[in-house]
């Protein structure tokens, strides 16, 4: 249910369900663009009236927004995973890092949705400002972990997180559900790949 301009709740028409409607309607801010895409575009997508989406949504910022919301909801949510405040700050930055895989594969329309707004609108702008509130987050932990000696230091701790979600956010251009690698494997090679070649040697730890 949504809300309506009192704060109350809104009951949309018996068989069409929200999420299903978030659902392709996401799947069409991808394909088309957000801006392209009008309510419209989306009525005939769904099968519906426009004012069959507006018993659901207000607004096709009210879509976007809840979309965005999914996928930085569940980004956030790994920093309140307990994996992510323990041990050491580089096994605290590997939980993250293997949660936002995680959070990639299981929310993959809305966090593609999410890389490609480019903060055109208030409800993008505020996404975007979630999202580099997440990334600091992240480099906070990178630069954590590089004082505490168990990530190299040698290189700025700026590019070590660009370099790391370069290549977290580069997944959704290519993978596809239903492949060989499930999350976990996805996760497990994103991280031999990028951060195990970071990491200092417990030997060579001074």
């Amino acid at each position: 249910m949504s809300e309506n301009g009192n704060g109350t709740a809104r009951r949309g028409r018996p068989g069409y369900d929200q999420q299903g409607i978030l659902a392709v309607a996401v799947a069409a801010f991808n394909e088309y663009g957000y801006d392209a895409t009008s309510m419209g575009v989306l009525a005939e997508r769904l099968g519906l009236s426009k004012s069959a989406i507006y018993h659901h949504f207000a607004s096709k910022d009210e879509i976007l927004d809840r979309a965005l919301d999914q996928a930085l909801s569940s980004l956030e949510g790994v920093f309140d995973e307990a994996g992510a405040s323990a041990g050491t700050a580089a096994d605290r930055l590997d939980h993250v890092l293997r949660g936002a895989v995680h959070v990639l594969v299981a929310e993959l329309p809305s966090v593609t949705l999410l890389l490609r707004v480019r903060g055109n609108t208030d409800v993008e702008r505020r996404a975007l400002a979630r999202r580099r509130a997440f990334d600091k987050r992240v480099t906070e932990l990178v630069s954590a972990a590089q004082a505490e000696g168990t990530l190299r230091s040698d290189i700025d701790v700026r590019v070590v997180e660009r370099l790391l979600f370069g290549m977290i956010n580069s997944i959704v251009e290519w993978y596809r559900p239903g492949g060989r690698e499930d999350a976990a494997r996805l996760a497990d090679d994103v991280i031999a790949v990028a951060l195990d070649g970071l990491r200092v040697p417990a030997a060579a730890r001074s």
